[in-house]
């Protein structure tokens, strides 16, 4: 047998297992059928992580009943991890929400999904009219899709006239913006995963890839398996899946990352292995403010500073990061700081950094982006194939919809509220006058969910996400949503604790039962056609927003047609990209593609941003045009390790770190509705150093109370599991809504992105 039919050999039984579980009506022939004939198969992204991969999805009677990867897809190449696999499962829930509740006498009835419109439309208005525009607010996600992330901002900053838009990529991926734009002025990712086919060395900054973004390590471990010499280095607090595939994992304690980032540009300079000419050329230094808080008190505000200093202020400021100040810092031997400087610096060695929520998650996040651009722009190596440092995101278009669409407070299309020109350029494409639109940002996600508990916020959309188990400090914000002047509406495809403290429920279609486009974390477009009819009166949510805009009047900027709304909005947003260097692909083009990066210009994808040989917008004159600053050069920032907001003391004597598992993905609500994932974890659990649990008397599988300043939980412990934590640590994924282990997390946030640190936190664990 040959590949290609052991590959459609496994699809038909992958099809027909499915096929069975899912509805057992139906039935196939024996395998010498010709199975394409069975099934219709069509294009969609993968409905989960921002890697974006490609799927063919078989659809038999109305029903999804297989999955394969698209071969075409140059994300995943025809491969998928198990979540994938499974994806279209999540579609077929027993619970799966198909009528809309409004919350009457304190209880939620079902009512016909006109009237729970008709009653949003109308507590909007009346809100509005009461405590003023910016009394309301909607809160979104990297899940939207491109078009409904897109008239959510249209009609709260545009119409309404507030800057109350968030989306919780704001708690994942914040600090890779602001990195970005601090760094490089744009919040543009210069790479792309054709990184991976060119690198030789590979350095993951507190990215637990096997698990987190499997498909890419498989490109990974791929690379290495065809080119012997390409290293992988794990830097983790954690020993994980990763660890045990890497060339090398160096444990640091938590926090000191930037420490170690920074003691590596030291030894790059001590050594003169940087590139002299590229730093002349290209690059710029500059000195932030220090010492600039946690953002734990309301109404908390920051702005940065940028210095003008030169090469030999850095030359200093790195004075007190040698290799063996930062050992006693950050616990990795200064003879490995030393080899990792060799990596990056080697002259026939191309690298590449990934990082994803071990950096963003962080008090000081941004820095930490900062502190890896640092280093590649020290030794020259970037914006190249197989040269780059590359921030991955975990929605699915937490890119598309939230970064590019602009679906942050700061926000709009393609622009910043603060910036009249581009206030202007979307008043026209909204049709608004240009003074609806306020000039300063309102509420970051925190701060809005502050503001809500305050009662300067007093309704609240909620769609496509689930706060109420993802939100840190996760008590105060819950109890906040219940106050009784407070009116909060849920968009969702399940019952979920976010449901719970809902006054409406609206159904929402999930994404292939509706037409939409994501973004993935290497600017691909993914375009997908609607192949099955949403169960009951599930409408898509971008559509719920165009029936409430019109019903509060603005009938003239939501025209749309509801045959035809998704094809119309793409083409009204993309007017925002019209640069003759800086396009996105047309309609046409996204239905035809497995997926196309922008800028998309004269029908080719832009590859590598800032290099002229593959960047339309970069100037010819030079190889590297860092064109997003004004003085065309990337910044190389002085950032310093700072101590966390908290620490283990005597009462609270471990580190606790929050993350994911492979089975399953955020708050769980979609994948322990699979039955096979749910069967491989149901549960949550808190992994532990056996030492740490010898000490307290704890065995493996008993239960233990974990508890911090802020709340506590029961759990059970898992030794010497599949993740195993250094001494005085603990891990516990936040997939499980019956654990919530939010209650425990600090709500302190880096003050430049806003984005949380769900990694540390000090704890107690106790036997029950």
């Amino acid at each position: 047998m040959n590949r290609r039919d052991f590959l459609k050999k496994m699809a038909f039984t992958s099809a027909a297992v499915a096929a069975v579980s899912l509805f057992p009506g139906v039935l196939f022939a024996d395998e010498q059928h010709d199975q394409d004939n069975e099934l219709t198969w069509k294009k969609s992204p993968c409905r989960f992580c921002g890697v974006g991969c490609g799927l063919l999805i078989g659809t038999l009677q109305g029903k999804a009943v297989a999955v394969k990867g698209d071969p075409e897809s140059p994300v995943n190449k025809g491969l998928c991890c198990v979540k994938g696999y499974h994806s279209v499962q999540a579609l077929y829930g027993e619970d799966r929400l198909q009528k809309a509740m409004v919350r009457k006498n304190g209880t939620l009835v079902e009512v016909p999904i006109d009237e729970a419109l008709d009653l949003v439309a109308t507590k909007l208005g009346e809100t509005i009219a009461k405590s003023g525009k910016n009394s309301v607010s909607i809160y979104g996600s990297g899940q939207w899709a491109i078009p409904d992330g897109y008239v959510a901002s249209k009609l709260f900053k545009g119409c309404i006239g507030t800057n109350n838009v968030e989306a919780n990529a704001r708690l994942c991926m914040s600090s890779a913006v602001t990195g970005f734009i601090s760094t490089f002025g744009l919040d543009e990712p210069m790479g792309c995963y054709e990184d991976i086919d060119h690198a030789d060395t590979f350095v993951l900054w507190g990215n637990n890839m096997a698990e987190m973004h499997p498909v890419l390590f498989s490109r990974i471990l791929d690379r290495r398996q065809k080119n012997p010499d390409v290293k992988i280095i794990d830097l983790a607090t954690r020993m994980t899946r990763t660890s045990s595939m890497a060339n090398h994992t160096f444990l640091f304690y938590p926090n000191t990352d930037i420490a170690i980032a920074n003691a590596i540009c030291y030894e790059i300079i001590r050594t003169n292995s940087f590139d002299k000419n590229f730093i002349e050329d290209h690059i710029a230094f500059k000195k932030g403010k220090v010492n600039i808080g946690y953002g734990l008190e309301d109404h908390f505000s920051f702005s940065d500073e940028a210095k003008a200093v030169n090469f030999n202020d850095y030359k200093k400021f790195l004075e007190d990061y040698t290799p063996e100040k930062v050992e006693k810092i950050t616990g990795v031997k200064a003879a490995d700081i030393r080899y990792l400087a060799s990596l990056y610096s080697g002259k026939k060695r191309n690298v590449v950094s990934f990082w994803c929520m071990g950096v963003n998650q962080h008090t000081r996040g941004t820095w930490m982006n900062n502190v890896i651009y640092n280093i590649h722009l020290l030794v020259g190596k970037i914006s190249q194939p197989g040269n780059g440092p590359f921030s991955l995101t975990g929605q699915p278009s937490a890119c598309g919809t939230v970064r590019e669409v602009g679906t942050l407070t700061h926000k709009l299309p393609h622009g910043v509220v603060t910036n009249k020109k581009d206030r202007k350029l979307a008043a026209k494409i909204w049709q608004v006058p240009v003074e609806n639109i306020p000039d300063k940002p309102t509420y970051h996600t925190v701060e809005m969910f502050r503001a809500l508990d305050r009662g300067d916020i007093k309704f609240m959309w909620i769609q496509v996400t689930n706060p109420m188990v993802t939100m840190p400090n996760l008590k105060r914000y819950r109890d906040a949503a219940k106050k009784e002047d407070r009116f909060i509406v849920v968009s969702d495809v399940y019952p979920t604790p976010t449901t719970d403290i809902a006054d409406v429920i609206l159904p929402s279609a999930m994404w292939i039962e509706r037409e939409g486009m994501f973004g993935n974390s290497e600017r691909r477009t993914q375009h997908w056609d609607q192949l099955l009819s949403p169960p009951g009166e599930a409408i898509s949510d971008g559509w719920q927003i165009i029936e409430v805009a019109q019903r509060l009047g603005y009938k003239q900027q939501f025209y749309y047609k509801k045959e035809k709304y998704i094809e119309q909005i793409w083409k009204e947003y993309t007017q925002f990209h019209d640069d003759p260097k800086h396009r996105m692909a047309s309609y046409e083009q996204l239905k035809k593609f497995p997926g196309v990066m922008w800028p998309y210009v004269e029908g080719k994808e832009t590859t590598w941003r800032y290099n002229s040989k593959y960047d339309p917008a970069a100037s010819p004159q030079k190889k590297f045009d860092f064109y997003g600053k004004p003085d065309h050069r990337a910044w190389i920032w002085l950032r310093p390790y700072e101590s966390p907001p908290e620490s283990p003391n005597n009462e609270y004597p471990l580190w606790l770190c929050t993350g994911r598992v492979i089975e399953h993905w955020h708050s769980g609500s979609m994948t322990r509705r699979i039955p096979v994932l749910h069967r491989a974890v149901p549960e949550a659990y808190m992994e532990m150093h056996p030492q740490d649990a010898k000490s307290r008397g704890i065995r493996n599988g008993e239960t233990v109370q974990v508890k911090s300043r802020r709340g506590s939980i029961k759990i059970k412990v898992v030794l010497n599991g599949r993740g195993a934590p250094v001494e005085g640590q603990v891990f516990v994924p936040f997939f499980d809504e019956n654990l919530l282990i939010n209650e425990l997390t600090i709500d302190a946030f880096c003050p430049i992105s806003k984005q949380p640190d769900y990694k540390k936190c000090a704890v107690q664990v106790e036997r029950v």
